[in-house]
């Protein structure tokens, strides 16, 4: 007599948290851990083109004081964005805000960078119960356990628990994450020193070009590949499906389509910035303030623009210049400044409808170290 078939076991895992799934002091260790080797630096290169030597040119590194070209900081701020979307925000609405963006120590070409993430609130929503706000904050580290990016975000959450989330470890901070994390510098200690024996590299735009309350109109635009924008956001590993999976947009995503993950955005919107911002800068001091207004889709084409704030000279050869940069898609910011376009107040402070700005997608506070010309 045969036995009977064994039933069908189909297991279907699900990842990410919902808001009943969040409590305030847990710490997710994220499961991938990445070397950032030269062919990952050349794949994100590819795709941005920064306008900073520090980020392409050994001897120009070097002469600030780094072992050789260092990894960017808007790729070292999308690895820990999209590690933390694992255990973070793969059940998200929508990204909400960038809070206090650092990088302490420069991740190098070589390097192996991980993370991990510690709740510090979740509320739902007063006026919806449907969704919440979970506010999170990401510790990025290299191989030798030291900090290369710290950030705290905001995300969009839907009320509820996972149904099928395999059980993973989380943990509390112990004394000595604690005491790593706390009064993290923002910037590498050999930053200032080095400044005087960089060469000249033929970047325009020195601290002293940068004048409180002027507009750069950064001049070229940027339009979205769609195979482009999937895969970046698999290569920094964002496992969000509204970014890939038609499928999954076709039913949960208000587009109806693949949506392109915001770091990108960010990152294309400062490196068009960078051509007359950043070719002479020596460090990203931080971002804060930042959100996304509106989303970007493949095929729109995304611009800068970046106000001066302030300007601070903080050493012979050193000054700390604060820029509001904002990206904006398919008009060019010179046009919407002709008109009248408010693009550097936040879109949140707004509370007149009309004055707000459809096509802005990204919004952000930088704060740079830049290179002045010479001793004045």
């Amino acid at each position: 007599m045969c036995d009977s078939p064994k039933p069908m076991t189909i297991h279907r895992p699900r990842y990410g948290r919902k808001l009943n799934d969040f409590i305030r002091g847990d710490v997710y260790d994220h499961p991938w851990e990445v070397t950032v080797d030269a062919g990952f630096l050349a794949l994100w290169q590819s795709s941005f083109l920064d306008a900073n030597p520090l980020y392409t040119s050994d001897p120009y590194a070097q002469a600030l004081g780094f072992k050789s070209r260092v990894v960017p900081p808007s790729l070292v701020l999308n690895l820990g964005l999209s590690f933390s979307v694992h255990d973070v925000s793969q059940q998200a609405i929508a990204h909400l805000a960038y809070i206090d963006v650092r990088f302490p120590k420069a991740l190098q070409v070589g390097d192996t960078f991980r993370a991990y993430s510690r709740v510090l609130a979740a509320k739902a929503s007063a006026g919806d119960p449907s969704r919440g706000t979970v506010h999170v904050r990401t510790i990025g580290l290299n191989q030798f356990g030291e900090v290369v990016l710290s950030f705290e975000r905001k995300a969009l959450i839907r009320a509820g628990e996972v149904a099928g989330r395999p059980v993973t470890p989380v943990r509390s901070l112990s004394d000595s994450d604690e005491a790593k994390i706390a009064n993290l510098p923002f910037a590498p200690s050999n930053t200032r020193e080095g400044a005087s024996a960089a060469g000249t590299v033929g970047q325009p735009f020195f601290c002293e070009a940068f004048i409180p309350g002027d507009i750069f109109a950064h001049d070229s635009g940027r339009t979205v590949g769609d195979s482009e924008h999937m895969m970046l956001t698999s290569l920094v590993k964002n496992s969000h499906p509204l970014h890939w999976d038609q499928g999954y947009c076709l039913e949960n995503s208000f587009k109806k389509t693949r949506v392109v993950y915001g770091g990108l955005v960010l990152s294309w919107t400062l490196a068009m910035a960078s051509w007359d911002t950043g070719g002479n800068a020596i460090w990203e001091l931080g971002l804060d303030d930042g959100a996304h207004p509106s989303p970007v889709l493949a095929g729109d084409t995304i611009y800068a623009a970046s106000r001066v704030e302030s300007v601070k000279v903080t050493g012979t050869y050193t000054g700390e210049v604060r820029f509001r940069t904002v990206g904006v898609k398919n008009t060019h910011p010179e046009a919407l400044l002709a008109r009248g376009a408010d693009l550097f107040t936040p879109e949140r402070d707004k509370k007149d409808e009309a004055k707000r700005v459809p096509e802005k997608v990204v919004e952000i506070t930088r704060d740079v170290l830049v290179r002045r010309r010479s001793e004045r």
